[in-house]
């Protein structure tokens, strides 16, 4: 098997690899690395994520810099900051023994005086993206006039995120007898375009089949009825005791609203979108880095530039609005060579979407079964076994108290003392599952018209619950979030889970909505209860407080004015429009979407 010395790279950059554990070249940098070491080439190269492709431009262009030279020598434009600080942090971590090398990292939610600090005290490669890139070469806070490679990483991300114009001004930048380089995982035609428009005669070196996803990767998809997409979900992850993935939604509303609710039945999540602060964003990044967190919901902004290695599974709670970008989604799994499972939950309306991916990707689709209670209790019983088999004893202090844990026990059999064991850590789930129904849909069944108008009937008869406006003394300043109420609700319910309707923070106070049976019940118990220290004083909705926060609502957030923050948690939008309607509205062309393409080109 040939090595990174035998491809040329130099002997400082060699031991910086073997002492991050990278022994041999990946295929992608068995392509590239000759041809960016020999004579001026342009390049496209189409690989997906995790296939080592930041090595395979990145240790050539270490390698070239000329470390005298303390003027910008190599540009490296990527679509987020995430991808843009992961990129940076790999070359730094390649050029550990080469001195005076500077790399510098610029992109848009960081201090735009330490950047140009940086700029002025010289620096050999930048890595950018375009917004933050622009707004530096309008203020003349760097010049482009010395740069001899141009990468363009993530191209197809780049041009779905609306940079096209902003990749144009850069380049008109740079001069034009530079090398042109572009990493794409797809080749989309607006790719393409780029490459006679700026490049001269590219050689284009492909990884596994174009267009195609990575070949480690199992693709499953799971049919169950829209009401049922949540319960599928939490199934899937209780199945999968071990799972360390990412849940990708549509819209921010949506990525918020699964994190509150994940978060409110136990489990390890949080939320990663757009209307989060930068410090949020890396706060959150941190906690899924070193494990803190298990299950990370996020919307398709989050699929580039994540550095988190041996994700076990991407779940698509919903499919992507441009499909290609499933082929990012499911690219954060089986990285490096390693397996991993893209998982979809989809209705039957759907169903045609996996026949259109599976030509995007050129790999089949598996149809499977959410798992029943018994399987899924099975599971989780047998993972509990797993772990107390492999538990360190290394703790000597345990030891003392042992005998008199045996003394306390001895009157118990062994078995006896399994079956106690197994039910103190387990009778949550056998509660929970006990009676759990199959929520499959039966693509036969449903193809019978005479089935889908009886079902159609029944769906109409179904019981709406009735909701009751409650008012809270606490707001955000008191650090009460939608998910913490709803923790709060829970933690106080009357021995059962209340539904939960619309949530309506504001800076010191709000309102919420839950299940007009149990509103009574609940008020008397908050009421009983405190948070953060802090009395809580919850009572019914006044009419005037019920007038202001029912006034017409819009999608996503609003600030109204009380200075409050709308949540939609419930299921109403508008006056006699669903829930469903409402993500159908956020889709469709208006001012909604004009903001959401300028924010992300303030990237």
């Amino acid at each position: 098997m040939i090595t990174f010395k035998e491809l040329g790279i130099d002997t400082d950059i060699v031991l910086a690899l073997t002492e991050l554990g990278f022994e041999n070249p990946m295929p992608v940098q068995e392509k590239v690395i000759p041809l960016l070491l020999g004579p001026k080439t342009d390049i496209v190269a189409l690989a997906q994520t995790g296939t080592g492709k930041t090595a395979a431009f990145g240790l050539p262009l270490i390698q070239q810099t000329d470390t005298g030279n303390h003027l910008p020598q190599a540009l490296v434009l990527c679509p987020t900051r995430e991808l843009c600080m992961q990129i940076s942090g790999d070359l730094n971590d390649y050029a550990k023994y080469i001195e005076d090398l500077k790399v510098l990292p610029v992109y848009g939610g960081s201090s735009m005086e330490v950047q140009i600090k940086a700029l002025k005290k010289g620096v050999q490669i930048v890595v950018a993206t375009p917004g933050r890139l622009l707004d530096l070469i309008r203020r003349r806070a760097i010049k482009l006039g010395s740069v001899r490679t141009v990468l363009l990483d993530e191209a197809d991300e780049m041009l779905n995120m609306g940079f096209l114009d902003s990749i144009n001004d850069i380049l008109s930048e740079v001069p034009a007898d530079r090398n042109t380089l572009l990493f794409s995982a797809t080749m989309p035609n607006e790719v393409a375009v780029i490459a006679r428009n700026y490049m001269r005669s590219p050689v284009e070196i492909t990884i596994g089949n174009r267009n195609s996803g990575a070949e480690n990767i199992k693709h499953l998809y799971y049919t169950v009825h829209a009401k049922d997409k949540y319960t599928a979900l939490k199934r899937i992850v209780d199945y999968c005791p071990s799972i360390y993935g990412i849940v990708f939604c549509r819209t921010r509303v949506d990525t918020q609203e699964i994190a509150d609710k994940l978060i409110a039945d136990g489990y390890n999540a949080e939320a990663l979108h757009g209307d989060l602060s930068q410090a949020q964003r890396d706060s959150v990044m941190q906690k899924f880095r070193i494990r803190h967190l298990q299950l990370l919901v996020a919307t398709d902004v989050a699929a580039r530039g994540l550095d988190v290695d041996d994700l076990t599974h991407i779940i698509n709670y919903t499919l992507p609005d441009d499909l290609g970008a499933y082929t990012h989604r499911s690219g954060r799994t089986g990285r490096a060579g390693k397996a991993g499972t893209s998982i979809a939950i989809i209705n039957l309306k759907e169903k045609h979407l996996i026949k259109q991916i599976e030509k995007l990707i050129k790999k089949p689709f598996i149809a499977a079964k959410i798992p029943g209670g018994r399987e899924i209790c099975e599971k989780q019983l047998f993972n509990l076994i797993h772990k107390m088999e492999n538990v360190e004893l290394e703790n000597s202090e345990i030891d003392t108290f042992l005998p008199s844990i045996y003394r306390k026990l001895e009157w118990l059999e062994k078995e006896d003392v399994i079956k106690r064991f197994v039910a103190l850590e387990f009778n949550r789930f056998l509660d929970y599952y006990r009676n759990a129904k199959d929520i499959n849909v039966n693509e036969e069944k449903q193809r019978d018209p005479s089935y889908r108008e009886k079902n159609d009937r029944r769906e109409s008869r179904r019981e709406v619950t009735a909701f009751t406006r409650l008012s809270i003394n606490l707001g955000k300043a008191d650090g009460l979030y939608p998910n913490t109420l709803i923790e709060l609700i829970n933690g106080n319910s009357p021995g059962k889970r209340i539904r939960i309707g619309e949530i309506t923070l504001g800076k010191n106070d709000g309102v919420f909505e839950v299940d007009s049976d149990y509103a009574k019940t609940l008020i008397a118990a908050l009421n009983e209860a405190e948070f953060n220290n802090r009395p809580i004083q919850v009572d019914m909705a006044s009419d005037q407080t019920r007038g202001q926060f029912s006034q017409q609502r819009t999608f996503g957030k609003k600030r109204n004015s009380k200075g409050f923050d709308e949540f939609q948690e419930g299921k109403v939008f508008k006056k006699g429009k669903s829930y469903e309607a409402k993500k159908e509205f956020s889709g469709r062309p208006g001012p909604f979407n004009k903001k959401k393409k300028k924010f992300k080109k303030n990237q």
